[in-house]
């Protein structure tokens, strides 16, 4: 059983291809059960577990195969589940094997991987996803090990190293850039779409500079309303976004839409109505909520995710004795899991062993209970008894003895009287 990581990040990918591999949560079990029946058809023998993490910053498949080539195999399901050309996809894919996985995912739930160095959020995504792929039967014994792992190598990283501190937010870097545009956030009509995590981080930000009105539009008007009264604010509806869209100097969005719910054609009319007044806006989805080509009128400032992942390297040179720190750790980890699963690969040898031992000792615990039972003396039963396992359990070992040359018997001269060499 082979364990291995496939996908791309923010570092391999663009957003423009990031958002092409993008899984929404409802998304995932689907996307976990096509990965296995994949494996499935390559080798109907395989016993094949898969789990998928999906973010704004990574779609990534952890997998745990027997077939042949794995890593291959996993980046052409990907190609082909997102109906992308392999060829094209391939440049941007990493694909780690072994520890090189146990260690990728060790670094992503600690949050040495991500575009914030030391975000809490992504240990949260990565265990929704193993409790998503759970549910669509993609767990078994080495993914679910990994994953229990990567959360408790993540909790050390955070509780004895410094990396998550001094780092900029996301948010934070949106309320910074927005800052450039206009003078006083508390001059400003600020308006979030969505309300998710990201959205209620970003509200916090922006309601500390405490901006002129807060707005939340949202599918749900229950749940938005609930976030906009956290704020002082108010809720709308998305469907009410072209009539109201003009009325915000700022714009935040972060959505779970597999489709932009803010077109060209509605910015141009919004920023017509504001006589060519300049909006921010800040497009944290992926896939995104806002189309590209917004970012080319001469009164809008757009930001993606990647252009705000800028934003938050500052700082970076002053947390490396932090990240020194949290990579031996990690280390040490990797080593403990990868001994893990050397003792796993073992259990059918040891198995092995246990069962021809067992057959070994019945077959002359049976002799013995008919040596007593035709009246032989005691002690001569437990003589034969005791020479007859010695005889089974030692034949094996001499045979091979007798079989092997050179180097190999030489081996086993060394190894073989370490082994039945027994307390006395």
């Amino acid at each position: 059983m082979q364990l291995l990581a496939v996908g791309l990040n923010h570092t391999t990918a663009p957003v423009s291809l990031r958002e092409q591999l993008a899984l929404a949560p409802d998304q995932l079990g689907q996307a976990v059960q096509a990965a296995r029946g994949w494996f499935a058809r390559i080798d109907a023998r395989g016993g094949d577990e898969a789990a998928i993490l999906s973010t704004c910053n990574r779609t990534e498949m952890y997998a745990a195969s027997d077939i042949a080539n794995p890593l291959d195999a996993s980046a052409h399901f990907l190609a082909d589940y997102h109906k992308l050309n392999f060829a094209e996809l391939r440049p941007h894919l990493y694909m780690l094997p072994h520890d090189a996985a146990v260690r990728h995912a060790f670094r992503v739930a600690s949050g040495l991987d991500s575009m914030v160095l030391g975000e809490p959020q992504i240990l949260g995504q990565m265990k929704d996803a193993m409790r998503l792929a759970d549910e669509a039967g993609g767990l078994g014994t080495y993914l679910h090990q990994l994953f229990q792992r990567s959360f408790s190598v993540a909790k050390e990283v955070r509780s004895t190293t410094e990396i998550g501190a001094h780092s900029v937010s996301m948010a934070a870097a949106a309320v910074r850039l927005s800052q450039r545009i206009f003078d006083k956030i508390s001059d400003q009509n600020v308006l979030f779409i969505g309300a998710g995590e990201m959205i209620e981080l970003c509200a916090t930000h922006f309601a500390a500079q405490n901006p002129k009105n807060i707005t939340i539009a949202n599918r749900t008007m229950e749940r938005g309303e609930t976030l906009a009264h956290r704020f002082n604010g108010k809720a709308i509806r998305l469907a009410a976004l072209p009539e109201q869209l003009a009325q915000f100097d700022i714009v935040i969005s972060c959505t779970a839409s597999s489709l932009p719910l803010i077109g060209l054609g509605l910015v141009e009319r919004a920023i017509k109505a504001r006589r060519h007044k300049p909006m921010f806006m800040v497009d944290l989805a992926v896939p995104r909520d806002i189309e590209p080509e917004v970012g080319r009128l001469d009164d809008v400032f757009l930001y993606t995710v990647d252009d705000l992942g800028q934003v938050v390297q500052t700082g970076l040179e002053s947390r490396q004795a932090a990240v020194a720190q949290a990579e031996a750790i990690i280390e040490t980890r990797v080593q403990s899991f990868m001994h893990w699963i050397d003792d796993r690969a073992m259990v059918p040898v040891i198995q092995d062993l246990q069962e021809n031992s067992e057959a070994m000792r019945l077959f002359e615990l049976e002799r013995a209970k008919k040596m007593l039972a035709r009246g032989d003396d005691v002690e001569a039963v437990l003589d034969a008894l005791s020479k007859g396992l010695t005889a089974k359990f030692l034949h094996g070992p001499q045979q091979a003895l007798h079989r092997a040359q050179g180097d190999e018997r030489a081996r086993l001269a060394t190894l073989l009287p370490q082994l039945f060499r027994g307390r006395r």
